[in-house]
């Protein structure tokens, strides 16, 4: 799923912790960053503030379920 514009990223990885599966953060080189770990989460924060502004990304789930939080979460 495409996501842009995430404003809160502390309650963002709230509920990415809550998660049963992989959630995955696909950069534009095709990178895989793990978003379960604390490492990562720090590596994508980078990456999504650099230049000033939040960029549109794909979070990638392995469980339905957890693809349907997150979107739950996002469209609140």
């Amino acid at each position: 799923m495409k996501v842009h514009g995430i404003t809160d990223v502390e309650a963002f990885f709230s509920e990415v912790d809550r998660c049963k599966g992989k959630v995955e953060l696909v950069t534009v080189d095709g990178d895989r960053l793990n978003l379960r770990s604390k490492l990562c989460q720090y590596v994508s924060v980078a990456r999504l503030f650099s230049g000033g502004e939040t960029t549109e990304m794909e979070i990638v789930t392995d469980e339905e379920a957890d693809e349907r939080a997150l979107k739950k979460y996002l469209l609140l």
